[in-house]
């Protein structure tokens, strides 16, 4: 069976996190959403950790009505790189955590919580206690792994042979990581790394896994490709929205070549902080001019949410505004998010008929992004709108027709 997988986000115990993240809200929105399996995140917080507890546990896995609860941990080392650890189950938790002991006050103070430990002995701790771990966000320029360094064996040391996966990040796909040979045999996963449990946050960017079962050492034998087991799908942003894709301002958001970044030793005209982006970042790390997808790769399909989608149709500003959770609710009567954006009969879908329009749109690759940078997010347009703002003139933003249409595949 294909199952969709959010395999990152966070509760509300972790800074900066909604009050709704909730194992109840959670749940009730990943099975809206379409997945299947969703992470708990902060699984070594205590209090988070024993309101998993009281949930009916199968097979590794932590049951919610129809969706499963997997427990994962985003931890942070002594350089301020993220790492996504996957645990097996409660005893396991409890191991890594008595791993992180002599730090009890950090893991109570944060559900994300800061370790004062290297990459080597994070990687220890947790492979010590049979869990998964891997780079979070590995391109991302503040917390990623290659912000801080040139290579997982330059990170991880000894342990990268143990890293299974790469976390890719909102700002990176396949085609951008696959120019770099060392991650060609990892699995990449694009999760949504949600604070808030609404639609357009959680299952943003989720996994498509062959499993032939609902558990803990199944989910490991699809990341290991083992069995028969492989993830079969990406789905996430268009790279260039993400917020660091391009090199930019932090202040004022003015994109810059990484030449003249260095030019101006990292400082903007405005005197705000000059952040490079993605793009720019695999451009060095690169030892092929283009992506070599290996035979095991799956594709990667650009989507946003459907909020997003019905929002920009629409002409309103706010997802959230009535108007368009009312078109949100008509169109997932029924079915899921993820089977109106990928699966459903256009001429099935119930709507109006510009919103369906623009699905159809995003479907075919008929959208343009204006790309991100210095953490602000790019923005997306129907094409034929754009075309008509702009008279046909060429912005420079990239197709995602040109990147993939979903109808590729």
């Amino acid at each position: 069976m294909k199952v969709n997988l959010d395999l990152h986000i966070h509760s509300r115990y972790s800074a900066a996190t909604s009050s709704n993240m909730d194992l109840a809200t959670i749940g009730r929105e990943a099975a809206k959403k379409g997945i299947g399996v969703v992470a708990t995140g902060d699984c070594l917080h205590p209090r988070w950790l024993e309101e998993v507890r009281k949930l009916p546990e199968e097979g590794g896995l932590f049951w919610l009505g129809g969706t499963a609860f997997v427990l994962t941990v985003e931890v942070e080392d002594s350089s301020k790189v993220h790492h996504l650890i996957i645990v097996p189950d409660l005893s396991k938790a409890s191991e890594l955590a008595e791993a992180f002991s002599c730090r009890e006050r950090i893991l109570e103070a944060d559900g994300r919580p800061a370790l004062p430990m290297t990459p080597p002995e994070i990687a220890d701790a947790a492979l010590e206690a049979d869990c998964l771990i891997g780079p979070s966000h590995a391109f991302t320029p503040w917390t990623g792994m290659y912000a801080h360094y040139p290579s997982l064996a330059e990170c991880y040391q000894d342990r990268s042979s143990q890293i299974k996966y790469v976390e890719l990040g909102l700002s990176a796909d396949s085609d951008y990581a696959d120019r770099i040979s060392e991650l060609r045999d990892r699995t990449f996963l694009s999760n949504s790394d949600a604070h808030s449990p609404w639609p357009d946050k959680l299952g943003r960017e989720f996994n498509q896994m062959y499993m032939k079962y609902l558990s803990f050492e199944d989910l490991r034998r699809a990341i290991g490709r083992e069995d028969g087991r492989q993830p079969t799908l990406n789905v996430g942003f268009p790279p260039e929205e993400g917020k660091y894709n391009r090199t930019a301002c932090t202040r004022c958001y003015r994109h810059y070549s990484p030449r003249e970044m260095t030019e101006r030793r990292g400082r903007c005209e405005c005197g705000g902080l000059i952040k490079l982006g993605v793009r720019d970042r695999v451009e060095m790390l690169a030892d092929s001019p283009n992506p070599v997808h290996p035979d095991h790769r799956p594709p990667y399909v650009h989507l946003i949410p459907l909020a997003e989608i019905i929002a920009m149709a629409l002409g309103v500003k706010s997802v959230h505004s009535a108007k368009v959770q009312r078109a949100w609710n008509d169109l997932i009567s029924g079915k899921s998010e993820i089977e109106v954006l990928l699966d459903a009969d256009i001429s099935e879908l119930a709507g109006e008929e510009r919103v369906v329009e623009a699905i159809s749109a995003f479907r075919s690759g008929e959208v343009v992004v204006e790309p991100g940078g210095g953490g602000k997010y790019g923005t997306i347009a129907l094409r034929a709108a754009w075309e008509d703002k702009t008279n046909g003139e060429r912005m420079g933003e990239k197709r995602a027709d040109e990147q993939r249409s979903i109808f590729d595949f």
